[in-house]
């Protein structure tokens, strides 16, 4: 049954696909204007984009080693600054 006034299953789908389309766009504009950005900045700093992904693997390499040390269960045997 369906509501007098309520949208078909037909229009919701064609919304959704309309907002997944939509988002995939700004999500490519998005990558355009980062990547533009740093086209930018390589010419006025030659070398930024080399340094730039060199810290954010630093970073990365960082944050998830930080992630692992938080996650691994705490042996209660053993004492704290052996853990």
């Amino acid at each position: 049954m369906s509501r007098p006034n309520s949208p078909s299953n037909d229009s919701i789908n064609e919304q959704i696909k309309s907002l997944r389309h939509e988002d995939e766009m700004l999500y490519n504009i998005l990558a355009i204007d980062v990547w533009a950005l740093a086209k930018t900045i390589e010419e006025f700093h030659p070398g930024f984009w080399a340094e730039f992904m060199g810290n954010r693997e630093k970073a990365l390499r960082r944050f998830m080693s930080e992630v692992v040390v938080k996650s691994k269960p705490a042996d209660i045997r053993r004492p704290p600054f052996l853990q």
